[in-house]
């Protein structure tokens, strides 16, 4: 059973950069795609970025340019790099996982679109942009 743990948050002023992290401590993340969602109060959970088990990756046309994701396999963690930040980036940043073991021939794209289409979640981690 993963249990996500997210870790980053802060509060930084427009233009600064935080790199956010979602880790597990027991569970191999290598065939699980991880998805960034954040919300906003009184805003619906959009997605941010996602990268797959096979380390396809994608990004909100929000956030394209200015952030980054990336695995590090070693430490078991995904980073979500963010830069150029805007005060509209702000809200609780969740990390979401869903189990796709790469196989041959088989798509195992991920999506932001759909956060339903994620079984695990963390508890999420603040981001405040504001000068």
């Amino acid at each position: 059973q993963l249990q996500l743990v997210e870790s980053g948050g802060a509060l930084v002023q427009p233009g600064g950069s935080l790199r956010l992290s979602c880790e597990d401590s027991g569970t191999s993340l290598d065939f699980y795609n991880i998805g960034w969602f954040r919300q906003a109060p009184g805003k619906e959970r959009e997605g941010v970025s996602c990268i797959s088990s096979d380390r396809t990756t994608r990004y909100a046309d929000s956030v394209k340019d200015r952030f980054s994701i990336a695995r590090d396999k070693a430490k078991n963690t995904v980073y979500l790099q963010m830069n150029s930040l805007k005060p509209e980036d702000t809200g609780t940043y969740y990390c979401a996982a869903v189990k796709r073991i790469p196989i041959t021939g088989v798509d195992v794209s991920c999506n932001i679109a759909r956060p339903m289409g994620y079984d695990h979640w963390g508890q999420g981690t603040q981001v405040t942009v504001s000068s």
